[in-house]
């Protein structure tokens, strides 16, 4: 792997003091992975009672651009970290001047905008699909007209798991205008539909001292625009495997991350890779390295945030999640003792009190002697709910 040097090596051993913004779920099995090495924990989040507060040391309750809540969050913090790149950048600023950020402010502020993020990709040479990017109702007219009439809208900030996004053009017959109205009239990124494969994901760590680990790529699926389920290994052929690991780490090196950068990437049917987003956090297609592989997410971006040895990201087994959405606690309790019946199978939930429709409300993982395997047995818990 290859290697950039940072300013900023020197390391955090446990005892020391990791904090987190963000308190949801992927902010408490990142908390949890850090007591299990013996860190201390603070977390910010706008709950007092999110996720991760129930194994954190403290947490402090702030909106994500609460610049006086991230000053209280970072001081005296050995290091700091994020499980949600939406937070105000003069918050990340105001982080950044009091300990060690990571993955840095500049990574998250071209992130978090999905205007920003597709134009730097495409600036810096990695492969996307054809896109513009529109700041009005005629822009957004012109742009879907130039691509084809066939086209995914995304709002340039604040949107995840389906939110912040619509499909338009011929196929569908969505009124422009009215999708420009229902996505906030904003500015947005307008990408032209694709003939897809599948999509798959693939994570790397990059430490301060400039050590780099890629993971073998996931496969994922999504329903309704929310991930349903994903497995590891992706299961695509040897030669694209090569290329997606190739583009994750340039893209870590290139942007400069220190800690974790998840790439969703397409691969198209004529055999095209072209990369879809972005994330500098844990991610929600990785949840079965816990079971599948030598080193978690969660652990890698403790080690990489702490700047010690990154972990080995071998897979030591096939394994597979399925995301358990607040829908199906609406109509009755689901029922656990069959889910878990199924051999390989276990339970993660994130302790969030309110199930709501779509709402991610914890996972079921297995594993298996393939991917496929841990895939059917991890279906078939979710059919038993």
């Amino acid at each position: 792997m290859s290697t950039i040097p940072s300013q900023r090596s020197g390391s955090v051993g446990p005892g020391g003091l990791l904090a987190i913004l963000g308190g949801g779920q992927l902010g408490r099995m990142t908390a949890m992975a850090a007591r299990t090495m013996g860190y201390r924990v603070r977390v910010m989040d706008p709950e007092a009672a999110c996720p991760a507060s129930f194994v954190a040391d403290e947490t402090i309750v702030g909106r994500w651009d609460d610049v006086d809540a991230a000053r209280r969050l970072a001081a005296g913090a050995d290091a700091v970290t994020l499980e949600i790149e939406q937070i105000g950048v003069d918050a990340l600023r105001e982080v950044a001047s009091l300990a060690p950020l990571r993955p840095g402010v500049e990574p998250v502020r071209i992130i978090q905008d999905k205007t920003l993020q597709k134009t730097w990709l495409a600036e810096h040479g990695f492969p996307v699909g054809l896109f513009g990017v529109v700041s009005s109702e005629a822009e957004l007219r012109e742009t879907v007209a130039a691509l084809g009439g066939d086209v995914f809208v995304k709002t340039g900030r604040g949107g995840y798991d389906g939110r912040g996004q619509a499909r338009a053009g011929t196929s569908c017959g969505a009124d422009l205008g009215e999708v420009w109205r229902e996505l906030g009239a904003r500015p947005a990124v307008v990408e032209k539909a694709l003939d897809l494969e599948c999509e798959i994901s693939v994570m790397a760590a990059r430490s301060p001292s400039g050590e780099v680990r890629v993971f073998t790529a996931a496969r994922n699926h999504h329903e309704n625009r929310i991930l349903a389920w994903s497995v590891l290994p992706a299961g695509i052929a040897a030669e694209l495997e090569s290329r997606a690991e190739a583009l994750a780490e340039d893209l870590v090196n290139k942007l400069g991350i220190e800690g974790l950068l998840c790439a969703e990437i397409f691969v198209t049917c004529a055999g095209e890779l072209l990369i879809n987003e972005l994330a500098p956090r844990p991610h929600n297609s990785y949840h079965q390295s816990e079971r599948g592989c030598v080193t978690s997410q969660f652990e890698q971006l403790v080690r990489a945030v702490c700047n010690v040895p990154l972990g080995e990201t071998a897979i030591v087994t096939p394994a597979a999640i399925v995301n358990l959405l607040g829908d199906l606690w609406l109509k009755s309790a689901p029922n656990f003792q069959a889910a878990l019946a199924v051999p390989g199978v276990r339970l993660h939930l994130y302790e969030k009190h309110t199930p709501r429709a779509g709402r991610k409300m914890g996972h079921l993982s297995a594993v298996g002697a393939t991917g496929e395997e841990a895939l059917e047995r991890v279906l078939e818990a979710k059919r038993r709910l």
